[in-house]
């Protein structure tokens, strides 16, 4: 790999309803501003050769990808269940909210209840990514969530904590990594769990 463009599914339904979704089938899909968003993600990414896409198992972040690529024939596309959201468990179908009051409440290293905790989601997605390091394919589209990019993000620059100082991310745009870039992500990421 040498280059990865790193990209937030665009807004969901779930986004709009400011419910949290842990799991893929229960996804729903993007709103019409999340269609609206991945379009623009086209163009933004229209000057780029894309060898190759990567994808969570959510149809959220399947439908970005393919409106960001459409008219682009034969890119293949991988889905990584490492890449997926939080596992959340009993909060599933919960409000935005309640997640972030029990988030407050607990440690990194603390599970969500019937779910992961947020290290062990910062391990998997370590991993979700060094598997994309290994590719031969010198330049990926990876379409997943927030949390995943906002840790690599945070990974990449060094930061003791994944989830600061970048915290909010933007949907459907592009987070530009090299592989060195990426390469500082994995590591840092596979020392949490």
């Amino acid at each position: 790999m040498r280059l990865l463009l790193l990209a937030r599914h665009g807004q969901s339904l779930f986004n709009v309803d400011r419910v949290v979704n842990g799991d893929p089938q229960l996804d729903r899909g993007l709103s019409p501003l999340g269609i609206d968003e991945a379009r623009k993600l086209h163009g933004q990414i229209a000057g780029i050769s894309i060898d190759l896409c990567v994808v969570s198992e959510f149809p959220r972040a399947q439908q970005t990808a393919r409106l960001a690529l459409d008219g682009r024939d034969g890119i293949p596309f991988e889905v990584d269940p490492d890449l997926n959201d939080i596992r959340i468990g009993e909060l599933e179908g919960r409000t935005l909210d309640e997640y972030r009051h029990w988030k407050q409440a607990h440690g990194d290293g603390d599970p969500f209840p019937g779910g992961e905790s947020l290290g062990g989601a910062a391990h998997r997605y370590g991993a979700a990514y060094a598997r994309v390091l290994g590719h031969d394919e010198g330049t990926i589209l990876c379409v997943c969530h927030e949390i995943p990019v906002r840790y690599a993000i945070n990974a990449a620059a060094g930061s003791t904590e994944l989830d600061w100082p970048t915290h909010a991310i933007a949907n459907a745009t592009p987070y530009v990594f090299d592989a060195a870039g990426l390469e500082r992500a994995v590591r840092r990421l596979a020392s949490k769990s």
